[in-house]
């Protein structure tokens, strides 16, 4: 049966390390390849409250016969575990009639020790379960299941109203329905531990004893780790997944996009341990036996670091646009039911400047649709409404600048000002009015003074 042709016997064991870890088995790892002893993956499992240990060999050759099952019998029995253990034989050929009938043997007399055996046809129906490629060796990422891409407590358009809530001069009622849009990003949760000590002649100089979880973009191109935050959004709610229904989502939002898995699992993990291997490099200073100082850098194995799960799911991308009169208002978060993490805010944006962020105070333009920080917002003359200064009107009055909606409000104002008393228009200008109001009593005081000195 040529299957898995191409690879090496160690290729085929990092290949059964994802296809158990995909299999739901717990702590799965390799053992020492320089010290073998029969065990070539070592895995757990727990079965009504009890955890299990497994030893795995893995044999990548056309036929197993029985010396192979017991070897791994021997080497079970001798496995340094506090609980029960049992043994699997993997191969991509079939098992000899006496191995078959040696593991038969085992479970029908209730050994504690028991070994299941699984052949080239075996492995075919792991490969449709879990999407390995059996003539490359990879784990596909299949994955149909995705965190919520909005609360089904609330209006999807929920998020959008809320930013828009704190806008001063708009109401939610004078809103329009936003377009809203999806797109259905994959990423994966992996979980790692590391484990690594460092000696030299004077002892241990450094150990690493940890367990890492981070959540990665995984779409084409090298996989990038994604924000804190969005990982934290992402494990926080990987219990609470539902099916990707594409139909079912183009009811609620106007686009649905659904991206691939850019990469195989295999990949991914090899990834990760590149990755890791980066993040515990450290370089360590020490005295040594001759009390001269020393510094050594400390570099993990890729033996010592353990990929314990890489958890496929998919994270919504939420676009929500807002057009109003001349500007569109975009706002794009992460979501997972009503939990997000915002991506993009349009909304608490200038559109005049730089200013952005939910500190500053945003006030909404209806002539033009602008919505502008406190410095590009004036009160129109006419009206008394707030109007930008991308679109106002301007004329002094009284040495001071007035703003209007239009050309029609300014030359209504025209008119009224010239109708005015002369006091009147000079309270057009406050600060010039009350300076002369200042200077004319500065006068009368003065003369006041001098006609007493006389």
């Amino acid at each position: 049966m040529a299957v898995l042709d191409d690879l090496s016997g160690f290729e085929f064991e990092d290949v059964m390390e994802d296809v158990f870890r995909n299999l739901g088995y717990e702590n799965v790892r390799q053992a020492d390849r320089t010290a073998d002893e029969g065990r070539d993956v070592i895995m757990e499992e727990v079965v009504d409250g009890t955890r299990r240990a497994i030893i795995v060999e893995c044999k990548h050759t056309g036929t197993v016969g029985r010396p192979v099952v017991q070897k791994l019998h021997s080497a079970i029995a001798t496995f340094d575990f506090d609980g029960p253990k049992r043994g699997i034989v993997v191969t991509t050929g079939r098992f000899t009639n006496p191995a078959q009938e040696y593991a038969d043997r085992l479970q029908q007399n209730d050994d504690p020790h028991p070994i299941e055996l699984l052949d080239g046809e075996d492995l075919r129906e792991i490969a449709d379960e879990i999407g390995l490629d059996l003539y490359n060796g990879r784990i596909e990422i299949l994955c149909d299941e995705t965190l919520r891409p909005y609360d089904p407590a609330a209006d999807v358009d929920a998020p959008v109203m809320e930013a828009f809530r704190d806008i001063e001069n708009i109401e939610a009622a004078d809103l329009p329905d936003p377009h809203s849009s999806v797109t259905f990003r994959p990423v994966v949760a992996v979980t790692a531990d590391t484990n690594a000590v460092f000696e030299t002649s004077v002892g241990v100089i450094h150990r690493i004893n940890d367990r890492t979880r981070f959540v990665a973009h995984a779409e084409r191109g090298q996989p990038q780790v994604v924000d804190e935050d969005v990982g934290t959004l992402v494990t926080e709610n990987l219990h609470a997944t539902v099916d990707l229904d594409a139909e079912q989502f183009g009811e609620v939002f106007d686009d649905v996009e659904e991206r691939r898995f850019g990469q195989t699992q295999t990949e991914y993990k090899e990834w990760a341990v590149e990755r890791l291997q980066q993040h515990h490099t450290t370089t360590v200073t020490y005295t040594g036996d001759n009390n001269v100082t020393y510094n050594k850098t400390c570099e993990p194995n890729r033996s010592d670091i353990s990929v314990q799960s890489i958890e496929p799911v998919y994270l919504p991308e939420v676009r929500q646009t807002t057009e109003l009169q001349e500007y569109t208002y975009p706002y794009e978060y992460y979501a997972a039911g009503p939990s997000r993490v915002t991506a993009e805010d349009g909304i608490h944006r200038c559109v005049h400047c730089d200013t952005s962020g939910g500190d500053e105070t945003y006030t909404y333009c209806p002539n033009c649709g602008a919505i502008a920080c406190t410095s590009h917002i004036k009160t129109e003359r006419l009206e008394g409404e707030p109007v930008c200064t991308g679109c106002a009107v301007t004329e002094r009055f009284a040495l001071k600048t007035k703003y209007f909606y239009d050309e029609e409000n300014l030359e209504a104002f025209r008119e009224e000002y010239a109708a005015m008393p002369l006091h009147e228009k000079a309270m057009e200008n406050k600060w010039l009015a009350g300076g002369s109001v200042v200077a004319t009593l500065l006068v009368v005081v003065g003369l006041l003074a001098a006609v007493g000195a006389m």
